[in-house]
């Protein structure tokens, strides 16, 4: 395919103006060039202001702005350089446009109007027009604008001065990079699936200054993050909504209020997938799409959990006895799924068949932008239409509002540490927009290394979505066929998964409602720690507030420059416990060892040992590993899992409350509150297993006043019904309670194990 070239006008430091040229092809996808061009059109002169409904227009020459507040913290700003505002296609980005709220006044201060809500006021400027945002006592500025809107015949550019420290986030999906501060980013459709590629772009970005900004387009733009901040769409209009916060989490949860939040995702969906080719596979022969269940029998007799199956490519790659394969892949636990690189004519009896998951592809939803929106629904209510599941699709090009429908697919790329290292930032800052699945094949799609995948996995275990593509592999690479060490590893990485899916499944329903996902950047926990705001903390995570995950992503057995903000953080593998903010070198990462660690005061729901589906999990048990430290709270949500009975109520809370009060002295008490609501399948009983990281053994555990039995090592504590062991080489206390009724809560008393140090 050969280069397409689009433009983007940005003014530049010298007051002269640039094109941008970004060709949209896979072959030139990192090119980029300048020309000179003549000056566009800055807005001139504002003339007047008068009210319109709950909003205010604003006369400069031929062209008018507009201002609504749709929010006391968050508004609209339009111009129309000929005066006439339009829209984009409705129901796209935004599913339901907001309602304009009244209370805004305009004040004429001489030099500027202001435009105030309850919480802030826009000035406007008047000669020329230009804009500043401040709070509502107008004197604590937030962002101003330090020349005005400027326009071409097709495009507008918005400058803005930059903060001495301020930094800049969002932009979507952008390959190998989560924070841009003197950064130039592309927001539109592209088809570079490696660094620097920007497939899963949204026009949307945010300020540590406290605000957000979301260009309502389906045109592509230049986010320019160097001094000043310019950013330009490739259209004559402008039309942004404007967040404020100032908390980062607000900010996206605004943004996310606007387009869309994360839909919530069936239980299974955060079990690992496996993707390949069955019928006219290209590269390895003539197979049957019943051949699929010959890999579940493997995934089975391994022990390695799966939920899923893509049993299709799409390309050339079709299906036969699909019922057949359907049945026998919920006998193995898992669900059945199908790729389109041509569309969903057959969606309807697809699903009846079985199919719970649909993945797009390039061939279809190429176009990216209001047709990758369309393609996502389509396959969303395709599945809810045709059966009592939640809608579960992946797709590779999108746009702003995918996150309410899709798992944004990161696209083909080979397996190497190079392909690790940058998908770590990638999809840390994806977050950032609201998008709260986004992912890559475990180990790529092309090529094959034992190393690389067994790294790989290891990391993906702590984001919520993960697939092995092997359609395009000369040989299959599911996590068993490598032999030693590496199925050993990959075998007690995909069980941990499946252990901690109460936990993601818990930010599942948080992303849902708030519009935050898991995999987030230590900014997002720590913004007002610079060594979290760039390259200090690029390559590390945190998954959820409690888990702090640093890949090793070259071929190396230790991992340097690993930060750990305040606070304490344990090691999950030795207990060893760290005092932050530190920087970690040298730590010892052999190949079955992933860097993690645990904040102190977390609270952690786990799934039984021994779990390997969520279907097969023994509900009569619930663990929980505490890292007691001060007071902590932790509130578990669950649900049926698969329906969409949980939009309706049909789901229940367990708080969970500790506070230790010392370290090596003092009491740890653990309150697990009843579970409040009710839904399909809720266990009306169940014993609890805990394990308590503590500064010391107690002399005895309590049990609602109780005394519990104890044991000397946790293995003997393993072939009793209840009672407690303390492990003196690790600091942790075992705990197992006997059977109790989810209607009502217990305490667990520690007397003398106080918390971790800290």
């Amino acid at each position: 395919m050969g280069a397409i070239p689009t433009t983007a006008v940005i003014p530049n430091a010298s007051g002269t103006y640039h094109v941008l040229v970004v060709p949209s092809s896979v072959a030139d996808s990192s090119y980029t060039a300048t020309a000179s061009i003549p000056q566009p059109t800055t807005v001139g002169n504002a003339t007047g202001i008068s009210p319109d409904g709950n909003g205010y227009l604003i006369d400069a020459g031929t062209a008018k702005a507009r201002v609504d507040f749709t929010a006391a913290d968050v508004f609209r700003l339009q111009l129309a350089p000929d005066g006439t505002f339009t829209d984009p296609p409705a129901g796209e980005m935004i599913p339901r446009t907001p309602a304009t709220i009244g209370g805004i006044t305009a004040h004429d201060h001489g030099d500027y109007w202001a435009i105030s809500s309850a919480a802030l006021t826009l000035r406007a400027y008047k000669s020329p027009l230009r804009f500043a945002l401040y709070r509502a006592d107008d004197r604590t500025l937030i962002w101003q604008e330090t020349h005005g809107l400027t326009w071409t015949e097709d495009a507008t550019a918005q400058t803005l001065a930059r903060g001495g420290d301020e930094q800049f986030y969002g932009a979507g999906e952008q390959n190998g990079s989560f924070s841009h501060r003197d950064q130039s980013v592309q927001v539109g459709n592209d088809y570079n699936w490696n660094e620097g590629g920007h497939n899963n772009s949204q026009p949307f970005y945010l300020s540590s200054a406290g605000y957000g900004v979301f260009r309502n387009t389906f045109a592509p733009g230049t986010y320019d993050f160097h001094a000043p901040v310019r950013t330009a769409e490739q259209e004559r209009r402008f039309d942004g909504y404007y967040f404020y916060g100032p908390d980062l989490k607000k900010v996206i949860g605004e943004y996310t209020d606007l387009v869309g939040k994360p839909f919530m995702p069936p239980v299974y969906g955060l079990e690992p997938g496996d993707s390949d080719c069955y019928l006219h596979n290209a590269n390895r022969g003539e197979r049957h799409t019943l051949d699929a269940l010959k890999v579940a029998d493997g995934y089975t007799a391994n022990q390695d959990p799966l939920g899923w199956m893509l049993v299709n490519d799409g390309y050339g790659c079709g299906y036969e006895n699909l019922p057949q394969v359907g049945q026998g892949l919920r006998d193995h636990n898992m669900q059945l799924g199908l790729w389109t690189s041509t569309g969903l004519p057959n969606q309807g009896e697809e699903v009846k068949a079985g199919v719970r998951v649909r993945k797009l592809d390039v061939g279809w939803v190429g176009p990216g932008y209001q047709f990758a929106l369309d393609g996502c629904q389509q396959a969303y209510d395709g599945i809810e239409q045709n059966s009592d599941a939640r809608g579960f699709v992946w797709l590779p090009v999108s746009w702003a509002g995918a996150q309410r429908c899709g798992v944004l697919w990161s696209g083909d790329q080979t397996g190497t540490y190079d392909y690790l290292r940058w998908q770590i930032p990638t999809y840390a800052g994806s977050t950032m927009s609201g998008i709260a699945y986004n992912t890559g094949d475990v180990g790529g799609i092309f090529g094959s290394d034992p190393q690389v995948e067994t790294r790989d996995l290891e990391w993906k275990t702590f984001i919520p979505t993960i697939m092995t593509m092997d359609g395009w592999a000369q040989t299959d690479k599911q996590p068993w066929r490598f032999g030693a060490p590496y199925s050993s590893i990959n075998q007690r990485y995909l069980q941990l998964k499946e252990r901690l899916l109460p936990y993601l499944y818990t930010l599942a329903a948080q992303a849902h409602s708030t519009g935050v996902g898991a995999v987030r950047p230590l900014v997002l926990e720590y913004p007002d720690d610079p060594n979290t705001w760039g390259d200090a903390a690029k390559y590390e995570f945190l998954s959820g507030n409690d888990f702090l995950i640093a890949p090793v992503y070259d071929n190396s057995g230790t991992r340097n420059g690993i930060y750990l903000p305040k606070g304490t953080w344990v090691d999950y593998w030795t207990g060893k416990t760290y005092q932050g903010p530190t920087t970690l070198n040298g730590y010892q990462a052999p190949l079955d060892t992933l860097p993690l660690f645990v904040r102190s005061g977390a609270i952690v729901p786990m799934w039984p040992k021994g779990t390997l589906s969520w279907q097969t999990r023994d509900t009569s048990r619930l663990d929980y590993d505490i890292y007691a430290q001060g007071r902590s709270d932790y509130t578990l949500y669950e649900d049926d899992g698969t329906t969409r009975a949980y939009q309706q109520g049909a789901s229940a809370t367990q708080q969970v409350t500790v506070r230790a009060v010392g370290h090596g002295h003092g009491a740890t008490t653990v309150t697990v509150g009843p579970s409040v609501g009710d839904y399909a399948g809720k266990p009306a009983a169940r014993a609890y297993d805990l394990t308590v990281h503590v500064g010391a053994g107690p002399a005895t555990v309590l049990l609602d006043h109780t005394p519990l039995t104890a044991y000397p090592t946790p293995a003997a504590l393993d072939a009793a019904s209840s009672g407690w062991s303390y492990d003196p080489a690790t600091g942790v206390v075992h705990v197992k309670t006997p059977q109790q009724s989810t209607a009502c809560g217990f305490s667990l008393l520690l007397p003398g194990a106080g918390g971790l140090a800290g």
